[in-house]
């Protein structure tokens, strides 16, 4: 992993800035998160192991400049799909506080089912991670798009993106953007807002359901609600966005008559979506538009 100079003195802006440079490459990892039909193409995120996040933090501050603590609880008799089944199971909810001396500490989240292997280590290293973005640190990771890559026979990458010059710890060589890798959000500038395009934006949540429309939110403006959007540049943006993806949305529903009833649950259940209002992302609106589009020509074939 690279290394920094630290001044021992250093303002706290200074150690914002370095807890948020970006990982060396080495440090970074691809998941694949779904695949495509025929399993040769993924879409994948990347992550870094918290390793990279303890070795940060003890170059800037000493292992003795920093701790954490956990709170682990459980959820009991909760039941979920797994292979097809349905299973009785629970799950493991931790929450982690990470204090930084002169810094002030905050706290991350972290959960995962009971019968997965290793489920009270990852939602440790989900909460600790989570924590540590809320001073920076492995921030930028949540700024990636998804991309997708070819997989080999056992549905893992055959090749991994290549990382954006933005996501290159300061001080790296260039490198050539990957060309599904999208950019980075736009810088939020505050400035005047429309109150009226924030109405317009919360009214398209219901149409567009709350995943598709906290990711649009999130993809263009970095924000979480839409009176948080900081400027009408940003609030026209996220709004147009919004606005393609109700087209989306609108013509998945007149395949849907068009298709009937059975074929449309058919089309939900094997895409996973369990309704219209919980289509889980954008590149699930647009398979699904797609797979409706193949059977609504097929019906009328």
């Amino acid at each position: 992993m690279a290394t920094e100079d630290v001044k021992p003195n250093s303002e706290p802006d200074a150690l914002f800035t370095q807890l948020a440079n970006p990982f060396d490459p080495s440090e970074i990892k691809w998941r694949v998160t779904h695949t495509n039909r025929d399993g040769n193409r993924g879409a994948v995120i990347a992550f870094a192991d918290p390793r990279a996040y303890t070795d940060r933090l003890n170059q800037l501050f000493t292992p003795t400049g920093w701790t954490r603590t956990y709170d682990v609880s459980t959820l009991s008799f909760v039941t979920r799909m797994k292979k097809d089944k349905l299973i009785q199971t629970g799950k493991v909810l931790v929450t982690c506080t990470l204090t930084i001396t002169g810094l002030g500490c905050h706290a991350g989240s972290g959960e995962d089912w009971a019968d997965e292997e290793n489920a009270m280590t990852a939602a440790e290293a989900q909460a600790f991670k989570r924590a540590c973005s809320c001073f920076g640190l492995g921030r930028y990771l949540y700024n990636f798009t998804e991309m997708w890559v070819p997989l080999n026979e056992h549905r893992q990458p055959s090749e991994y993106p290549r990382l954006p010059q933005w996501a290159l710890p300061t001080g790296s060589m260039p490198t050539k953007s990957h060309p599904a890798s999208g950019s980075r959000p736009p810088a939020a500038h505050r400035g005047p807002i429309d109150q009226k395009t924030t109405v317009r934006i919360e009214g398209f949540r219901r149409i567009l359901g709350d995943p598709i429309y906290g990711e649009i939110l999130w993809r263009v403006a970095h924000a979480r609600q839409a009176n948080a959007i900081p400027n009408a540049q940003l609030q026209a943006n996220v709004a147009e966005a919004m606005e393609r993806a109700s087209r989306g949305v609108s013509k998945a529903h007149s395949l849907a008559d068009q298709i009937g009833e059975t074929s449309f649950i058919a089309i939900l259940d094997r895409l996973h979506i369990e309704s219209m209002a919980t289509i889980p992302r954008l590149e699930s609106l647009k398979t699904l538009v797609a797979e409706l589009e193949r059977e609504a020509a097929r019906t009328a074939a």
